[in-house]
């Protein structure tokens, strides 16, 4: 596939199912997110993956999460975050990992991060993969991340679903450039 198709044609997947990527295909996907910007070459990103039962006790995580931050929560919603990870057979958390560096901030790091989910994420359409990227509040939520083993300066960037489309991927609705794009006068 043609990198400028990838760019063009990329679609989040919402329904997944096995198989997961091959381990070809997950080695193609995070070297295409370690290519991308990095100011100093810090590095300053990491992922786990996420699989088979394991994905089960990520969704029970998320359930701790809830139940702390809302004891009254009911029983339907526990269920529904012990659910979310088993909706594709492979998940990958991003997780910005900051350096301290007297020239590159914490914002270039972390957006480094995200450009690495992105990456991950064209490389998984270029390989006819379906992915989400999904975070929601288990994302920012602090028992999450001492749950994932997270430092204190680290953070989740998103979890990436990842696995083969049920059907075909929905066309991307094309947007006009020009209504986003202006020429600065000087």
């Amino acid at each position: 596939m043609e990198a400028l198709d990838a760019l063009l044609n990329r679609v989040s997947v919402a329904r997944l199912r096995d198989p997961a990527p091959s381990a070809e295909q997950r080695e193609r996907l995070f070297a295409a997110a370690l290519r991308v910007p990095d100011h100093a070459q810090l590095r300053p990103w990491r992922f786990l993956s996420v699989e088979g039962e394991a994905r089960v006790r990520l969704g029970e995580l998320f359930a701790r999460a809830i139940a702390a931050s809302q004891p009254d929560a009911h029983e339907t919603v526990l269920q529904k975050a012990r659910n979310a990870p088993l909706r594709a057979p492979l998940l990958v958390v991003v997780i910005a990992s900051p350096k301290a560096h007297p020239r590159v901030p914490e914002i270039e790091q972390v957006l480094s991060a995200g450009c690495a989910a992105h990456a991950l994420l064209l490389a998984a359409h270029a390989q006819g993969l379906g992915a989400m990227w999904r975070t929601g509040d288990a994302a920012y939520d602090p028992l999450v991340a001492a749950g994932l083993g997270l430092a204190g300066n680290e953070r989740i960037v998103g979890f990436l679903y990842l696995g083969t489309p049920e059907g075909e991927p929905r066309v991307p609705h094309r947007l006009d450039v020009a209504e986003f794009v202006d020429a600065w006068p000087g």
